[in-house]
Formats: structure tokens, sequence, C-alpha cells
């Protein structure tokens, strides 16, 4: 088991089945040089509290909801890692952060949400190889309905 994965049992978390692109046209990772560039995640969850699976931010989907189902896409994103890479102790640092929230009109706090990404991936990863860029907006809808979109950089050895 890699340091990594020791460091998210001691969380309370355990990597959920990566999730599968419905085409071949896509894949969740792709590597060019040292950064591994990660899809958008964002459905088919692991089943953890407060999670959510559809609806708009905060109309459906309370602030704390969309924090829980945040964390939870970062966890889809680490086991696509794992999945690329064969091993998550070859992440070197998260580089940046693109979180897109399912906003209902005139909602503007999605930092809130997207934070639960970022506060995850702060404490898996450490002050240093967990802070990032990040990008967190508000869109009309998102596939399926989903909540909340996350992709990604990650700089790995």
């Amino acid at each position: 088991m890699s340091e990594i994965e020791k460091r998210l049992e001691a969380m309370g978390f355990t990597l959920p089945p990566p999730f599968k692109f419905p085409n071949p046209n896509r894949t969740g990772c792709v590597q060019v040089g040292s950064v591994l560039f990660v899809s958008g995640h964002g459905r088919d969850l692991p089943p953890l509290p407060g999670v959510r699976h559809s609806g708009k931010v905060p109309a459906d989907v309370s602030i704390e909801e969309g924090y829980a189902t945040a964390r939870a896409v970062a966890l889809s994103i680490l086991a696509s890692i794992k999945q690329e890479l064969g091993d998550l102790d070859r992440i070197k640092r998260l580089v940046r952060l693109f979180g897109m929230v399912n906003a209902s009109p005139g909602f503007d706090r999605m930092p809130n949400v997207i934070d639960g990404a970022s506060d995850f991936f702060y404490e898996l990863l450490g002050p240093v190889n967990g802070k990032h860029a990040r990008t967190a907006i508000g869109v009309a809808e998102l596939p399926h309905g989903i909540p909340v979109e996350i992709n990604g950089e990650f700089e790995v050895k």
C-alpha cells in the first residue's frame, strides 16, 4: 500500500473503483511529461455521507452537501490517477483544480463548495504539495444534472 493510500486510510477514506468513461474517445487521465491532466469527474461517486448525485446548489443541494460531494469527486479523481499511474506515490504535487458547480440563479458561493476537494487534497498531500492554484465557477447546467464537476493537473514523478 502506498504512503498516500495509508494517509487516505488514516483520514477514513478508501479509494472507490475508477470512473468508467462512457466513450472510448476519452479517459480519466493523460500524462504529458511530468504533468498528469485529469478529466472532469463528478459521476458515479462513492456513497459517503452528504454526497448528492444530482441537483443545483443551493436549491436542491446544500452548500455542506456540495462540499461533501466535491470531496467525493476528489476521491474519484484519485482512483483514476491510481488506474493511470499504478501507484499514488508517483504524485509529486497538485498543481491546479478547476471546479464547476451546478448553481441556482444568484448563487455565488462556489468556492465554499469546491473547498471540499481543495481541503481534501491539502490534508492528504500536505501544506506544500497539496497547496494549489484553483478556479471555482458556477454554471447553469452540468452533464446528467450532477452538482459538481472537477478537473485538474498534477505533477508526477
